[in-house]
């Protein structure tokens, strides 16, 4: 009983860290890749999402999904103000409608 009460006590209490909510269309380059690595794997992960069509598969390509991850690191080191969705439309291709 106690392991059931601790566990629910961390998780309400770790709840605020994900409260906040993230404007990806308002992150330049240069805030992107001062971000720690965890964040930047996941903000990398929603945009590989966000730049599949509605009708591909459930599927992760591990290697599209590396070479887009270094192509958003080149641009973005390249080009630090520019916005982080504009470099992701140019590193993952403008997304399909």
């Amino acid at each position: 009983m106690f392991r059931i009460a601790f566990s629910a006590a961390a998780i309400a209490l770790a709840a605020p860290a994900f409260a906040a909510n993230v404007d990806l269309s308002t992150i330049t380059c240069k805030q992107f890749l001062a971000l720690d690595k965890d964040n930047i794997a996941v903000y990398i992960t929603w945009l590989d999402g966000y730049y599949k069509n509605e009708d591909d598969p459930p599927v992760i390509d591990f290697d599209s999904f590396q070479k887009n991850s270094q192509a958003l690191g080149q641009y973005c080191g390249s080009h630090p103000d520019e916005g982080l969705i504009t470099a992701a439309d140019q590193s993952f291709g403008k997304k399909k409608k």
